[in-house]
């Protein structure tokens, strides 16, 4: 099964758009089609838990980083 990324975003973010875009670079074409990208202003437990430290990306749920795209960990999320 593939793995189901998620890009924790808000509305105007530079650094939400240069890691969805190098994660674009990362990905299969497929697999960038299926990122899932999450307004955490839209929901308050989401802004509880990661305020303004965003992005944040996920990989089936689970903080692979943030801020930047750390290709170590995304290839080790990888499945």
């Amino acid at each position: 099964m593939a793995t189901q990324w998620t890009v924790l975003s808000r509305a105007e973010c530079s650094l939400c758009e240069q890691l969805l875009a190098e994660l674009a670079e990362e990905l299969s074409p497929a697999e960038a089609a299926q990122v899932s990208v999450v307004d955490v202003d839209q929901d308050p437990e989401l802004v509880r838990k990661y305020g303004h430290r965003v992005p944040v990306l996920l990989a089936d749920g689970d903080f692979v980083c943030d801020y930047r795209l750390d290709r170590e960990r995304l290839q080790a999320s990888r499945r």
